[in-house]
């Protein structure tokens, strides 16, 4: 019988022979993280029989590579959450109970840009962004409306929403109060994770130390209020969107993580008690390996700092638990039906990396919103993956293939250096404030953008295998009536409310702020009078200041 090595000697020779007939098409098969593909992957290159106790181990147990739940997808099939949200209030919550009707199981809100900043739909540095990519919410009654029909306490609500996230936590509250639901019941999450905004994304509001307070804040009330509802989603959703590589988007989610516990932990909560109720928010893209790698190195890796470096005890508070969205920045507006091929490769991803909660992408989302019969084939997307495939029969299928469980130790350690090396320099917050993050970034989209350019990187429809194209396309679009009916609707609440109760809210929450207490309470106060988004937040700037960011070159 031919031993391994000399099987193995056997094979190259036969590999370089092929070669010599049909050379490989690449002289490197690189991952976007610049990890190098073998033409084949061994025993070698896998050391998962000696260490499958302390680096894979079983699902529900620490390190958690294989999973946070013992039996996954067999006993519940991970939450389907379509990101929506568009024009009105009163539009949303049609889509919302269409897609409800529809099979998904978990809400997921867009808010309009305005809202996101913490300006009012009739301030003038809204105009013309009033409900074009995602809601525009007000007030409390927008919120009302936004939800009307819906049962709160049956429902899981994400919101995509940092900066004013307090406020529109708030009105969510406020909501289920009216519906009759305790703020005990309520489950969902919200975005909450500002750092991301400073070097990924931009929708920043108040300084960094000032928004880590406020977030502080939130973590503070809800582990006593909400018990049930996740107080952050730290995001690397974004930092991919910006250009990032899969081990970037690793690294920097969980330095940004790293910062917000530490920040727990120096305003006094024991990490214990919060810890549990932080989830994470990752992208997936089209390179199927090396994205399931990159959920299960980013979950090991996690475990490991909440063990070693934070000290948690339970359990609980060593889990990832995470939500993915398909990559918005891989959909082209050129063959717009190939997205759909390419979502289906990146849920697939995500499901096999384990996912906790998934949305995936419209095939006309790089044109416009996504149109019902567009959102209904990525709903349905997920419909067969989870019903048809036979990949949510069993956890973790491709556990302990060489390949795999190599490329996760590679993500894993290429993210521990960039972790190491931005602890050196002081933590997250003074490597944003440096620049190296967001250059870090830049360098990678630059040189993803030069090997699509070159042809180093096949965009199927962009830079081969394009066709003429003609002819209209169904888009939604967002009638501009939407901006004067929101409007409008903001007057009339401000006309109708008891503004000297609004007035005493709003100045009970600038002492809170002043006095460095605990706003979260203030501003539910002040939520309940119907005191609107951005009076609110003006509030707190006349208190916090605004951030002004600085530009590195």
């Amino acid at each position: 019988m031919s031993t391994y090595n000399e099987n193995k000697k056997k094979w190259e020779d036969m590999v370089a022979k092929t070669n010599s007939k049909f050379p490989e098409r690449k002289e490197k098969f690189l991952t976007t993280s610049d990890i190098e593909f073998k033409t084949l992957y061994t025993p070698e290159d896998s050391a998962a029989d000696t260490k499958y106790t302390e680096e894979i181990g079983f699902p529900g147990i620490y390190p958690f590579t294989r999973g946070v739940q013992p039996n996954m997808y067999r006993g519940k099939f991970w939450t389907m959450r379509q990101y929506a949200g568009f024009g009105s209030a009163e539009e949303t919550n049609k889509r919302y109970k269409y897609l409800l009707e529809q099979g998904q199981t978990g809400l997921s809100v867009a808010f309009d840009l305005p809202t996101q900043i913490g300006y009012d739909s009739d301030n003038e540095i809204s105009s013309g962004e009033v409900g074009k990519v995602g809601v525009a919410i007000d007030t409390l009654k927008d919120m009302e409306i936004l939800f009307d029909g819906i049962n709160l306490e049956k429902v899981s609500t994400s919101m995509t929403i940092n900066s004013p996230a307090a406020i529109l936590l708030s009105m969510y509250i406020g909501v289920a109060e009216k519906q009759g639901v305790s703020s005990d019941k309520l489950n969902g999450t919200i975005q909450n994770d500002v750092l991301k905004e400073y070097f990924a994304r931009g929708t920043y509001i108040f300084p960094p130390k000032e928004s880590m307070k406020i977030i502080t804040d939130i973590f503070e009330y809800c582990k006593d209020k909400l018990p049930k509802w996740n107080t952050i989603s730290i995001s690397g959703y974004h930092i991919r969107e910006a250009g990032s590589s899969a081990v970037q988007e690793v690294a920097f989610t969980l330095a940004d993580g790293i910062a917000y516990v530490d920040a727990a932990i120096k305003s006094g909560l024991e990490v214990d008690s919060f810890a549990p109720r932080l989830s994470f928010f990752f992208n997936a893209h089209n390179n199927l390996i090396e994205e399931i790698a990159k959920y299960r190195a980013a979950r090991r890796l996690w475990a490991k700092i909440m063990r070693n470096r934070f000290k948690a005890k339970e359990p609980k508070s060593m889990m990832l638990r995470f939500h993915t969205q398909t990559a918005g920045s891989t959909l082209t507006a050129q063959q717009p039906d190939n997205n759909v091929i390419r979502v289906t490769l990146q849920a697939l991803a995500a499901v096999l990396g384990g996912t906790n909660s998934l949305h995936t992408n419209s095939r006309d989302e790089a044109l416009a919103l996504p149109t019902e019969d567009s959102v209904r084939i990525a709903l349905r997307t997920q419909q067969v993956i989870a019903y048809e495939s036979g990949v949510a029969d069993t956890v973790d299928p491709f556990a302990g293939a060489y390949m795999l469980e190599n490329l996760t130790d590679q993500i894993e350690a290429k993210a521990t250096d960039y972790i190491n090396k931005i602890d050196s320099m002081g933590g997250m917050i003074k490597a944003i404030e440096t620049g190296f993050v967001h250059q870090e970034i830049s360098n990678s989209a630059y040189q993803y953008q030069q090997s699509v350019e070159k042809k180093d990187q096949i965009v199927v429809g962009v830079n081969k295998f394009q066709i003429k194209e003609t002819g209209k396309r169904d888009l939604l679009r967002i009638d501009e009536s939407v901006e004067k009916f929101q409007v409008d609707k903001l007057k009339n609440v401000k006309a109708t409310r008891d503004n000297s109760q609004v007035q005493k809210t709003l100045a009970n929450l600038k002492t809170a702020a002043s006095e460095n207490r605990n706003v979260v309470p203030f501003i539910l106060e002040a939520v309940k009078t119907y005191a609107s988004l951005q009076e609110i937040t003006d509030t707190l700037r006349n208190v916090y200041g605004e951030y002004q960011s600085s530009t590195i070159l």
